[in-house]
């Protein structure tokens, strides 16, 4: 939903600028186009897309989940990983300190 609020927003940007360069007296209506379609639609095709990709991926997952015929898709992942598997070495390691030696 934050996303077609945000699309719409700056689509609606977009037109009155649009608008703007059309009754400018030094614009023109091919001005008006150009302005909408690099400053509007162009970007925010791209932003949109870029933003919907965590739905698609939901709902390619869910439709080869129903493919396979389970019933429930896989989860998404959390972006954490399990306890000691970070590949480095625990704070408190049981090896004592070095000391120099006088």
């Amino acid at each position: 939903m934050f996303l077609h609020l945000i699309v719409i927003a700056w689509l609606y940007v977009a037109v009155m600028m649009a608008v703007a360069e059309a009754t400018n007296t030094n614009g023109s209506l091919l001005g008006a186009i150009v302005t909408f379609v690099l400053y509007g639609l162009l970007p925010m095709g791209i932003v949109g897309y870029i933003l919907s990709t965590p739905a698609r991926r939901r709902a390619r997952r869910a439709r080869e989940a129903a493919e396979d015929g389970s019933s429930h898709p896989e989860p998404e992942p959390t972006g954490s990983v399990a306890p000691d598997q970070g590949g480095e070495a625990p704070a408190d390691a049981p090896v004592a300190p070095v000391r120099k030696e006088d």
